[in-house]
């Protein structure tokens, strides 16, 4: 699959040769706050978790992975958009329910880029007719990112514990329904 531009922004599917773009993004203790209480990744997380993670849900075909984002007049790497079925690493998985998540460089907060970038991906995945809802989850105090979830339409669904296996965390799910 691909996906066109948007307004302001370019997209590719990020892939193992990336593992630098990922760790630089990782670095900043603020964009870290809401993934691990703000500890940065290693390179070695990068390599030795993160990118087999990747592996493990990518599926360009399908659309799912971790969409670079870019700004189109600078080609500069801003952050990702994932892409992957709800519960695909607790056993639960849905192909039906696309879980939507992001990551942003802390100098491009405020500027409606994640919005953006959420919005278009999600615009383009749902022309395939098996996908009939789009969830996202966040830390209950994420305020940043609901604030995201609400902009694309989505609904509160409930506070619950998200299961993965690198870690348990309370957290917030919020879902919208196409069609």
């Amino acid at each position: 699959m691909n996906i066109t531009n948007s307004e302001r922004l370019s997209y590719r599917l990020m892939d193992a040769n990336d593992a630098q773009l990922l760790f630089e993004l990782d670095q900043d203790p603020a964009v870290m706050k809401y993934i691990n209480g703000g500890t940065p990744n290693t390179m070695e997380d990068i390599e030795n978790i993160f990118i087999p993670r990747l592996n493990a849900f990518s599926n360009p075909a399908q659309g799912w992975g971790l969409w670079q984002v870019n700004v189109s007049n600078t080609q500069q790497f801003i952050g990702w958009v994932l892409v992957r079925p709800m519960g695909f690493f607790n056993g639960e998985r849905d192909d039906s329910d696309l879980e939507l998540g992001w990551r942003f460089k802390q100098c491009t907060w405020g500027k409606g880029y994640a919005t953006e970038a959420a919005s278009h991906i999600a615009q383009a995945l749902s022309t395939n007719p098996t996908i009939v809802s789009f969830s996202a989850t966040a830390l209950a105090n994420n305020e940043a990112s609901i604030n995201i979830m609400k902009k694309l339409g989505m609904s509160f669904v409930k506070e619950y514990i998200h299961r993965d296996p690198l870690g348990d965390v309370e957290a917030v799910l919020y879902r919208k329904n196409l069609g």
